[in-house]
C-alpha cells in the first residue's frame, strides 16, 4: 500500500486491487489444496500491484508501465512479471509491437501470473461478477474471447473446481 500512495494511486484503483488480492488469495489456496506449487507471497503483492501503473496511465500500457515502477523500487522479478503480464488476457509479442510496447510477451504464462489475471477479470471494481459479463466486454472491444476462456480452463484445470463459482462465493 506504501507504494500506490507514493505513487498517488487513487482510492478506486486501491479498492480494485484489494479486491483482486482477496479473489486471488482464496484461488491460490485452492490451488495449494490440489497440490500446486503456488508462491502465495507473491500472488498476494502482484494482486495489490497490479494495477499501480494506472496511478501513471489509464492506457493498455498500464502494465508495462506499473512493472517499470515495481522494477525501479527494486520489487521481486515474480511480482514484477504478473503485474506486467495481467492485462487483457495477455498481449503477445506481435501485439505488443502493433501497440508500442517495449519488444517482448506480456501473456500469463506461470500459475501465479495466471490467477492474478483470472481474479482481475471477474471483478467490475472491487465487486466480483460472473464471468459472462466479463465475456460480453471482451466481445464489445474486439478481444480475444478464446484466449479469456482459456485463462478460465487453465485456472480451472488448477484448482479441480469451477473458479467462477469458488469466486461468486465471496459476494
Amino acid at each position: 500500500m506504501a507504494l500506490h500512495r507514493k505513487y498517488g494511486s487513487n482510492e478506486r484503483t486501491v479498492a480494485h486491487c484489494q479486491g483482486c488480492a482477496r479473489i486471488s488469495r482464496l484461488l491460490t489456496e485452492k490451488a495449494a489444496e490440489r497440490g500446486n506449487m503456488v508462491n502465495q507471497a507473491a500472488v498476494d503483492a502482484g494482486a495489490l500491484l497490479h494495477d499501480i501503473g494506472r496511478s501513471q496511465t489509464q492506457l493498455v500500457n498500464h502494465g508495462y508501465v506499473g512493472a517499470e515502477i515495481l522494477e525501479k523500487e527494486g520489487v521481486d522479478g515474480i511480482v514484477v512479471e504478473i503485474v506486467r503480464r495481467h492485462v487483457g488476457t495477455g498481449i503477445s509479442a506481435g501485439e505488443a509491437t502493433k501497440l508500442g510496447f517495449p519488444p517482448g510477451e506480456y501473456t500469463p504464462r506461470t500459475l501465479e501470473q495466471k490467477i492474478v489475471c483470472f481474479a482481475d477479470k471477474m471483478l467490475d471494481g472491487d465487486k466480483a461478477r460472473p464471468f459472462e459479463q466479463e465475456v460480453k466486454r471482451f466481445v464489445k472491444k474486439g478481444h480475444d474471447v478464446q484466449r479469456l476462456k482459456k485463462l478460465k480452463e487453465d485456472v480451472d484445470a488448477a484448482l479441480g473446481v469451477d473458479a467462477e463459482s469458488l469466486v461468486l462465493s465471496l459476494r
